[in-house]
């Protein structure tokens, strides 16, 4: 990735020159300096654009790093020992970072210092690895100490029960469930008051996610949310999906209003565009990303990381 943009860089002789790392303020002077020009700098944007593109990062995202780019570097005079080249590599690397650097919320903090039981909601269509991810949080909730209760609220899948149940059984904490097509709301219901007469700290909630009857779906997610009140929303969404995440997110964020997204699949992802468009297209934090299928591969999002990876670094 950012191949052309990297061709343009690695002929650049290093020697004598100082090292910009993160920051390229000093860089600039008000006096005599080498001017960045639009004949430099606009080739180097437009290799960055597709790049972004081609990682399937939103288009609206992309314009607003290329045009953050272009207003703090244009015209600007660069002193004696800097590369005009490395600069504008780093600005754009600033850029990108930027746009992913959302305030976060620590999960496990939030769940250590807050009052019990914890309601947790989860959010996205089928297929996204949500089911899979509770899990993989149980697990690392258990780890702290947690005691944890997943409500399955997912009623009209039988599939779903079944992998709750399993994983339930296998990290050795409670499922409530009713008959399949029962009501959603009030599994979840049931699960904050088995977990506040059993002193339990957390309720993780899975819901549906048919996205093909897309009214009904975020009606339901409404009265679960009526209902159960949870303490935080999040989404999770499929790396892999491209602009479709996007879509999804802001569909769900507008229907109950999320706290903030989990990434899954994103070892499988060679590009991760998605999470540099979800956080700007919902304006919410990427709390983790699923980094493969066992319970301990879900790690916290890192903006630097992120950056690294688009960038090929």
């Amino acid at each position: 990735m950012f191949e052309k943009l990297k061709e343009k860089i690695a002929g650049i002789t290093r020697s004598g020159k100082k090292e910009i790392e993160g920051d390229v303020e000093g860089a600039f002077v008000d006096g005599w300096g080498s001017k960045i020009k639009e004949s430099k700098l606009e080739p180097m944007l437009w290799d960055l654009k597709v790049a972004l593109l081609e990682a399937d990062v939103a288009l609206p995202v992309v314009e607003e790093i290329e045009e953050e780019v272009r207003d703090n570097l244009m015209n600007r005079k660069i002193g004696r020992g800097y590369s005009v080249e490395k600069v504008i590599e780093i600005a754009l690397k600033n850029a990108v970072k930027s746009a992913l650097e959302i305030e976060t919320i620590d999960l496990y903090d939030y769940v250590d210092k807050s009052e019990k039981p914890v309601s947790i909601m989860f959010v996205g269509v089928n297929g996204t690895g949500k089911t899979t991810t509770i899990a993989k949080i149980v697990h690392n909730l258990t780890k702290r100490k947690h005691s944890c209760v997943i409500a399955a609220s997912d009623t009209f899948r039988a599939g779903a029960l079944e992998q709750l149940q399993i994983h339930a059984n296998r990290l050795g904490v409670k499922l409530i469930k009713h008959e399949k097509g029962s009501d959603p709301a009030a599994v979840g219901y049931d699960a904050v008051e088995h977990a506040r007469a059993r002193r339990k700290d957390v309720v993780l909630i899975d819901t549906a996610g048919r996205m093909q009857t897309n009214r009904n779906l975020m009606d339901e997610m409404e009265k679960i949310k009526r209902v159960v009140e949870p303490d935080l929303i999040i989404f999770v969404g499929d790396s892999l999906a491209g602009n479709d995440a996007v879509d999804q997110a802001q569909k769900f964020d507008e229907a109950v209003g999320i706290h903030g997204v989990i990434l899954s699949k994103i070892d499988a992802d060679a590009k991760g565009g998605s999470a540099l468009s979800i956080g700007h297209a919902v304006g919410k934090p990427i709390l983790f990303v699923g980094t493969g299928e066992g319970y301990d591969d879900l790690v916290p999002f890192d903006a630097d990381w992120m950056t690294q990876r688009l960038f090929g670094d």
